[in-house]
């Protein structure tokens, strides 16, 4: 389930980090030039750190506390810099625009989904770019963690911005989840409108 408690306890049964970006970030986002981007969900930091890496100016926000010190940590290692803030999805807004918002596997209950969707929207800067990435196909539906009902496609999310955006991408790809055959649902948007240069 998607809250606080239960993810904190699974950051300390186990460690989750990958040390890779998720595969859609990097054949999504890799052509873009650098700005500044907000990584909503950034758990142990590996997206965060692949933007990093690469001139972005990243802010990387989770509600797992054990997961953003083992962010920061890898971090620091890695002689990155990330803005890390711990925010709970449901109810953050974050406080400024930016070029890039990413959100990979934010299965949020169908409650909070749209209003988090949409304070994520609101944070794209004019001529900036939405990533949401999200676990999709048959064979994720009996996912241990989340229930049916967590689950979304990419027109759905992309049906909901409104006026003022081009879809550039909605759709559901394969990919390997687990040893298993699953999908991705891939949405990625840009707000129209010129970038403005204090972003």
């Amino acid at each position: 389930m998607y809250d606080e408690k239960s993810w904190e306890e699974r950051y300390r049964s186990t460690e989750l980090w990958s040390g890779q970006p998720n595969a859609q970030l990097v054949a999504e986002v890799a052509d873009l030039p650098p700005g500044t981007a907000l990584d909503a969900g950034c758990g142990e930091g590996g997206d965060a750190l692949w933007l990093a890496a690469r001139g972005w100016t990243v802010t990387g926000a989770d509600f797992a506390t054990i997961a953003l010190k083992r962010a920061a940590e890898h971090a620091e290692a890695a002689g990155v810099q990330v803005e890390w803030v711990h925010a709970d999805l449901t109810s953050w807004t974050p406080p400024k625009r930016f070029n890039l918002v990413t959100g990979h596997f934010l299965q949020l209950p169908p409650e909070d989904r749209a209003a988090a969707f949409a304070r994520l929207a609101d944070a794209v800067a004019p001529g900036g770019t939405l990533l949401i990435v999200g676990h999709a196909g048959p064979a994720m539906r009996h996912h241990e963690h989340h229930p049916p009902e967590m689950f979304f496609t990419a027109k759905v999310i992309g049906a909901s911005l409104g006026e003022g955006w081009a879809i550039e991408v909605a759709e559901e790809r394969p990919r390997i989840v687990h040893g298993q055959p699953g999908e991705d649902t891939v949405l990625r948007a840009v707000r129209r409108g010129r970038p403005s240069p204090e972003t």
